[in-house]
């Protein structure tokens, strides 16, 4: 018995500009992209709407703490917006350390032949499937769940 809860999660890769959104299927084997969604007011709504699509049953946001594990200001972006689905979806939302996954994204998509400028619009999600996989092979080493629970606010 793993301890690896069963279901679909959704793993956010928050930025300035877009959120990238990827899912997992529900014995977690493979975190596949979903779609980048523009970050303006109805960000939020749609990735709520996507959970309800794919039924999650929690979202994985990713935390950019820097490389000595400390805050910036996208941490504190990532966490208000983690708030913020917490909130609007009443779903479980856990942060999770995503120090490496753009990096790695850019890696992966370099070593398949995408130029950084092709390759822009679906960094995001790229991004968010190498978070969300890191999360799940955690899940499945420790039989903990990933990362730390986001309060949930009454809305």
């Amino acid at each position: 018995m793993s301890g690896f809860r069963r279901g679909v999660r959704l793993g956010i890769d928050v930025g300035k500009a877009r959120v990238g959104v990827a899912r997992c299927d529900p014995d977690g084997l493979l975190a596949t992209p979903v779609e980048t969604v523009p970050r303006d007011d109805a960000a939020v709504a749609r990735i709520v709407s996507l959970a309800e699509e794919h039924a999650a049953i929690e979202l994985l946001v990713g935390l950019p703490l820097n490389l000595r594990g400390e805050d910036t200001a996208s941490t504190t972006d990532a966490r208000g917006f983690a708030a913020a689905l917490a909130a609007a979806s009443g779903l479980p939302v856990r942060l999770v350390d995503e120090r490496l996954s753009t990096v790695s994204a850019h890696a992966a998509l370099r070593t398949s032949g995408r130029s950084q400028r092709t390759s822009r619009s679906i960094i995001d999600q790229v991004a968010a499937v190498v978070l969300l996989q890191q999360a799940l092979d955690v899940e499945k080493s420790t039989g903990r769940p990933p990362g730390t629970p986001v309060p949930q606010e009454p809305a």
